[in-house]
């Protein structure tokens, strides 16, 4: 059977973990978004634009602060597309605690280079669920004012 879970690991019929993705996507993220990036909220927002089409996008993420930016662990894997256009522009925003971030540098690392970034809970949960990789993004240089 094809593992299209996006974790390592993990054996998913197609067919659910389709009904999986389209959940997240149309039920779950759209919740998600509501309280996203305020303040006491679980999740913050990734803001950037699709590599193909320049469109606007906003994904609900958990981004962990770091002394120069975050690291965000990938459980669905390196192939969803919000990553794939960070990747591709070079650059996004984050809006997290009610602030915004812009990031740059971004790279996708092995979890162990950065695990200790993460929770006891967090690091539990990554073992457990086969999250091997995670974003990590510098915050931008300031631009000078003119």
């Amino acid at each position: 059977m094809e593992d299209t879970s996006g974790r390592a690991g993990l054996q998913c019929p197609p067919r659910l973990a389709k009904f999986g993705f389209e959940f997240r996507d149309e039920v779950m993220n759209p919740r998600q978004m509501r309280s996203a990036g305020t303040p006491g909220a679980y999740a913050s927002v990734i803001r950037c634009c699709g590599r193909k089409s320049g469109r606007p996008y906003e994904t609900p993420v958990v981004p962990v602060p770091t002394d120069d930016g975050f690291v965000i662990a990938l459980p669905y894997g390196s192939r969803v597309n919000w990553l794939r256009n960070v990747l591709a522009n070079g650059s996004a925003t984050i809006v997290h605690e009610g602030s915004t971030y812009a990031v740059d540098q971004p790279e996708v690392v092995p979890m162990r280079a950065v695990e200790a970034c993460f929770s006891a809970s967090d690091r539990r949960s990554h073992r457990l669920f086969g999250v091997e990789e995670c974003l990590r993004v510098r915050k931008a240089a300031a631009e000078p004012a003119a």
